[in-house]
């Protein structure tokens, strides 16, 4: 229960508060008029929709590129274990570099410790290794084992681009004005389509409208805020990036 509560927060509570004080004020002044709602979905439901849908596209590409990352660490590990000129202390020692260059990426990504800088370093180091037994790696190997580390850097740079910039500020402080602007501008209409019906301006039916319509923009805007950084693992959709992690041992 406590994560479906996740996107309820202050923002949540005041807009409430906005909805109801406009409801009441609006509902004891009988101020109504007629507006066409289609200007609420151009408006708020449009923007706000596109930006989830972003937000989404980026935690896709996330898992993507996770996956081509420990792929190919997975890959350059048994291409190595593969060269017979390498020692056994060689294999290790390459090992042991391509388990810290995925420990450094969980690093990087929980956010505590580790940057970008340090898990970049780490990855090159493997590139070193290959330079530094060029005479024991045949060209084809070489060459193979480069093509793997492409995945590698590919999934480092992507991942880090994706936790480091989100979708555009501007759009989403947008949304969150006209949110709040919201039952000002909306409950009004509503009141007056109330009025037009059976229901003859009922203020608690009134109530129920205005919260609730308001409840699930902002509910909306908070889910697409929590997946904003889809590895912070504060909402339901959050990546758990350890299940990414290399972890083959040298039998």
């Amino acid at each position: 229960m406590e994560k479906y509560l996740s996107i309820i927060n202050q923002r949540t509570f005041g807009i409430l508060a906005i909805s109801l004080v406009s409801t009441l004020l609006i509902y004891h002044f009988s101020f109504t008029y007629d507006l066409d709602l289609t200007l609420i979905s151009i408006a708020i439901v449009f923007p706000l929709v596109f930006t989830i849908r972003s937000a989404f596209k980026r935690r896709d590409r996330a898992l993507e590129y996770l996956s081509r990352f420990r792929s190919g660490l997975v890959s350059v590990d048994f291409s190595f274990l593969s060269i017979k000129k390498l020692s056994k202390e060689d294999k290790t020692t390459i090992h042991q570099q391509i388990l810290t260059t995925s420990k450094a990426m969980m690093d990087f990504l929980d956010g505590s410790i580790g940057t970008l800088d340090e898990l970049r370093a780490e990855a090159s180091k493997i590139n070193q290794f290959i330079l530094d037994k060029a005479d024991l790696i045949k060209p084809s190997n070489r060459l193979k084992i480069i093509n793997q580390l492409y995945n590698v850097h590919m999934g480092i740079e992507t991942v880090a681009s994706i936790k480091q910039y989100n979708t555009p500020k501007s759009m989403r402080a947008y949304c969150l004005i006209f949110i709040y602007l919201y039952p000002i501008m909306c409950t009004p209409s509503i009141y007056f389509k109330l009025q037009q019906g059976v229901h003859e301006g009922n203020l608690y039916l009134l109530i129920f409208l205005s919260l609730t319509s308001s409840f699930i923009l902002i509910s909306l805007f908070n889910v697409q805020e929590q997946l904003e950084n889809p590895f912070d693992r504060k909402g339901l959709d959050d990546i758990h990036a350890e299940t990414f992690a290399f972890k083959t041992h040298i039998n």
